[in-house]
């Protein structure tokens, strides 16, 4: 059984990552937010998975147990925050929109975590400011509890372009189409739709962060073309696949 490593205090810090490089699942007692202002970060919890580009930050709540994993060559910028501290308000984990002014806040502040001068608390004040006011999106991919969905999860994960229609694939883990939409709606509160379409954009993430062109993301996540998985892609994330911000 993995040993899950604990640290009080929730680091904060910025750190390089290789492509494919992981943090291991550890826990600590604040919160923290990951922000990659190059690449694309991943945590993974007990409760699914959380993908994010240089437009996003993920919220990690204290006492969560989680891992990173890079996708691409990765600036992660770490800010620690007291449990007693949450600008947000959330004690599940989430992902965040990071307008320009956060973005260069939260790197700014990670470049020197040591220092406590006013200058440099008052940014953190700002960036804390700021915070408050990014909204959530809905970049979850839930981890299925039911057996079945576990099962149709993995076909899905495998092959992203996989356009068998729910009740094929539902022949060959024995079970209905209807049973399976009833128990995505109970157990995930998703259409499978929907919950595909969420399965094929972390995908298009992580291809997207090795630098995969466009197009290939499109054919290998599912899309009938690349202009219908850039219209999702903008509708999603808020600017097209080969937008990339910069820091």
């Amino acid at each position: 059984m993995q040993e899950i490593r604990h640290t009080p205090v929730a680091p904060t810090r910025t750190q390089r990552l290789a492509s494919g490089g992981e943090i291991d699942a550890h826990r600590h007692d604040g919160h923290q937010i990951a922000y990659a202002s190059k690449g694309t970060i991943a945590v993974t919890t007990d409760a699914g998975s959380w993908v994010a580009p240089a437009t996003r930050a993920i919220w990690i709540p204290a006492g969560t147990v989680h891992q990173h994993q890079a996708h691409g060559e990765l600036d992660l910028h770490l800010v620690g925050l007291p449990a007693t501290e949450n600008p947000l308000g959330l004690d599940e984990p989430a992902v965040l929109a990071v307008s320009p002014l956060l973005r260069e806040l939260i790197v700014a502040y990670t470049r020197d975590p040591d220092n406590d001068s006013p200058p440099h608390l008052r940014l953190r004040a700002v960036m804390l400011d700021q915070l408050t006011t990014s909204p959530e999106q809905p970049l979850h991919l839930p981890t299925p509890t039911d057996p079945l969905l576990r099962e149709l999860h993995g076909i899905l994960r495998a092959d992203p372009a996989d356009n068998r229609p729910l009740d094929v694939l539902g022949r060959q883990i024995g079970a209905s189409a209807r049973t399976l939409s009833r128990r995505l709606r109970d157990d995930l509160g998703l259409t499978y739709p929907r919950w595909r379409t969420q399965i094929r954009l972390h995908h298009a993430l992580v291809l997207l962060a090795d630098d995969t062109p466009v197009t290939t993301v499109a054919h290998q996540c599912g899309w009938s073309s690349a202009s219908t998985f850039i219209e999702v892609f903008r509708r999603t994330f808020g600017h097209t696949p080969g937008t990339r911000p910069t820091v």
